[in-house]
């Protein structure tokens, strides 16, 4: 298992291109004792979801802002090199192999039963068209069984690739938030009624696999996006809690532009 990592956080120079300036919000470990905090960066040209990051180019040297924990993309990938997750047939792949040799979004969800995790799948298979024609793959990974995952595809219809993470391993190198308080908040509960509303369910068989009972069901998820080329690391969301969404269209402007 990849060693875990405290934190993921902006570690972004703010460099003058041909093309523009390149922009890094900012994120603090949902793991942190005093909290998410927001850290103010020298000129952003809007608002970008807090737990975000867009990261410069890896031939920039990266600046810490506001963080002494910050680390570099080939930091982020040398810790993931020796994870594998499993397709659909059981096979393990290495999960840098999702990216190395293109660009790629992968989700990590909470776990396949997750009411959340359907809703996320949704929004960014909203989304497949794009990606399609910007040559971007679209994946989801979670923690639990092969069964588990072709479960997931078989009730959602997802049609990105599917992988799954029995050890979790992916999440702890990740260092993504874990807790009961990062489960059960106030805003939460209010997107669950939301969602419920929406027409969405969680799954609880799968829920209440013992996969996902193992680690109680209080494992956060997040986005990543990737590649061509292994430390190629182009955006990071670290969800804060449960149904801590990403803003779309960040997402795609990572991916896609």
């Amino acid at each position: 298992m990849a060693m875990p990592l405290r934190c993921i956080q902006s570690a972004a120079a703010i460099l003058a291109e041909s093309k523009g300036t390149r922009r890094c919000s900012t994120a603090v470990s949902a793991r942190s004792p005093k909290g998410d905090q927001a850290l103010g960066l020298p000129s952003r040209p809007k608002k970008v979801n807090r737990g975000s990051c867009i990261l410069p180019p890896l031939h920039a040297a990266p600046e810490p802002i506001g963080s002494t924990s910050a680390i570099s993309p080939e930091s982020l990938t040398g810790s993931l090199e020796s994870v594998e997750v499993l397709d659909l047939t059981g096979k393990a792949i290495r999960i840098t192999d999702l990216w190395r040799d293109r660009k790629a979004v992968i989700a990590f969800a909470r776990h396949f039963g997750c009411v959340f995790c359907r809703k996320r799948a949704d929004l960014l298979a909203s989304k497949k068209e794009l990606m399609d024609s910007a040559g971007v793959a679209l994946v989801l990974v979670g923690p639990g069984s092969t069964e588990q995952a072709k479960a997931f595809v078989e009730q959602t219809k997802f049609k990105g690739e599917v992988y799954a993470d029995p050890t979790h391993s992916s999440y702890d190198a990740l260092n993504f938030a874990y807790g009961v308080s990062t489960t059960f908040s106030p805003s939460a509960g209010m997107k669950i009624v939301q969602l419920y509303l929406e027409g969405y369910r969680q799954d609880w068989g799968l829920s209440f696999k013992k996969d996902t009972v193992a680690r109680g069901g209080w494992q956060q998820g997040g986005i990543i996006v990737a590649g061509p080329g292994v430390s190629n690391i182009l955006y990071i969301h670290k969800d804060k809690e449960a149904g801590d969404d990403p803003d779309v269209e960040e997402v795609i402007e990572a991916c896609c532009s």
